[in-house]
């Protein structure tokens, strides 16, 4: 029991990536897709989080007298840090678009945007 206990962030990943896809394949509401992008994001921020862990590592600072330090790997940090705003300037052009396709559609739905392209 405790060896999937320890497995809780990979549990929470999978289950907020499958929340997030299911969002997005599922319903046709284009606000309610970006926000399932928005959860499938934070998922694969979560994964990459959970990978940089080691066990006993440390801050990557090199200091005197200390040479066999374990050390985390400040790469992955950089990298979410980055994909956060990059999610996040993503979402706002989106929200942007859905309001562009209301006013020219006077819906948010997706199929009903399609059909409106069929009948023109």
């Amino acid at each position: 029991m405790m060896e999937l206990l320890g497995l809780y962030n990979y549990w929470v990943f999978a289950v907020l990536l499958m929340i997030g896809f299911y969002a997005v394949i599922a319903r046709p509401n284009m606000v309610k897709k970006l926000l399932g992008l928005s959860i499938f994001q934070a998922a694969v921020f979560l994964l990459y989080i959970t990978m940089d862990k080691v066990e006993g590592g440390t801050a990557p600072i090199i200091q005197k007298g200390v040479e066999d330090a374990i050390y985390s790997n400040p790469l992955p940090q950089v990298l979410i840090l980055t994909a956060i705003v990059v999610g996040i300037s993503t979402t706002a052009l989106g929200l942007a678009l859905v309001v562009r396709i209301h006013e020219a559609y006077g819906t948010i739905e997706e199929d009903e945007t399609q059909r409106a392209d069929l009948d023109e």
